[in-house]
């Protein structure tokens, strides 16, 4: 599961001089934790301190000079490099986890709770034990906490996420056939409306704009800044030009082609950007920000 970092700005950067990016088990997005040490090799565990408390991790970005280090994210430390002892205190906490996870289940069927576990995870002292799981809706899970408490003897943490949350942690391929792109550099999940499928002329077919969380991909914001700068270019659908004192309709335009489709009573064309702005005048086309709220 993704360890989030904590997203204070650094208060100075002298404590460290070099950083390492750190991946984690079952994630293929790299963290960056602050190291004064320099003597650290690509696949080495290590042991850091995440949000969540201590885990065993493995670098996969050598260090580099602190100087290079342009985030801005708070740095949590490289504790130390990982002992044998470590590395398999680390494999019978996955091992236990698959247990507790067990456990939890049964529990929360006993208790007819409706939420649906994801992930168990305990941290490397195993001074917590951290569940993540779907919730349609909030869960009073007070009396649960105290029989897990009582079963595993350790400090319970239940975190409710969404469905794009799961994406990120369980990963997968894209419609592109890239790895997901939550699973790999996305820190944050910015507000993703149909808007900005309609601001990009893309056909309103949720299943095929749906990534593997079930919610719109996310890739839709990527360019939607560039189709909003774009079509302002272009006169708006609907609006009446005149080309040789003959009336036309504009019923399309192609923002990658740069064609606009026109109509008139007696036929239909096809015309250039840069031909039609040779032929005749058109309003500038309103704010699209404004379209798109």
């Amino acid at each position: 599961m993704p360890k989030t970092q904590n997203n204070t700005t650094n208060p100075t950067t002298n404590e460290y001089t070099h950083f390492v990016g750190v991946k984690f088990t079952n994630t293929p997005r790299a963290y960056f934790f602050g190291t004064q040490d320099k003597n650290y090799e690509i696949g080495e565990f290590v042991v850091v301190e995440t949000v969540r408390g201590l885990e065993l991790g493995t670098i996969s970005v050598g260090p580099t000079p602190i100087e290079k280090y342009s985030t801005g994210l708070y740095l949590k430390p490289i504790i130390h490099k990982a002992t044998d002892n470590d590395i398999r205190r680390d494999k019978k906490n996955q091992m236990d986890a698959v247990l507790a996870m067990d456990i939890c289940r049964a529990e929360v069927k006993k208790l007819n709770l409706k939420m649906n576990l994801i992930t168990c995870e305990y941290t490397l002292d195993k001074a917590k034990v951290l569940f993540s799981y779907l919730a349609d809706e909030r869960v009073d899970f007070r009396e649960l906490l105290k029989v897990l408490a009582a079963r595993l003897h350790t400090r319970i943490e239940l975190r409710q996420i969404g469905a794009r949350d799961k994406a990120k942690m369980i990963g997968g391929l894209g419609v592109c056939g890239l790895t997901l792109c939550c699973s790999t550099f996305l820190n944050e999940f910015d507000g993703i409306s149909i808007n900005r499928a309609k601001n990009q002329m893309l056909a309103i077919n949720i299943p095929k704009l749906s990534g593997q969380c079930g919610k719109l991909i996310c890739c839709l914001k990527y360019e939607d800044d560039a189709y909003t700068e774009k079509k302002k270019e272009f006169p708006e659908l609907g609006s009446r030009l005149f080309i040789d004192k003959v009336s036309h309709v504009v019923t399309g335009i192609n923002i990658l082609s740069r064609m606009v489709k026109i109509e008139s009573e007696d036929a239909v064309k096809f015309i250039s950007l840069d031909e039609l702005k040779k032929q005749t005048r058109f309003p500038r086309r309103r704010d699209s920000k404004n379209e798109k709220k």
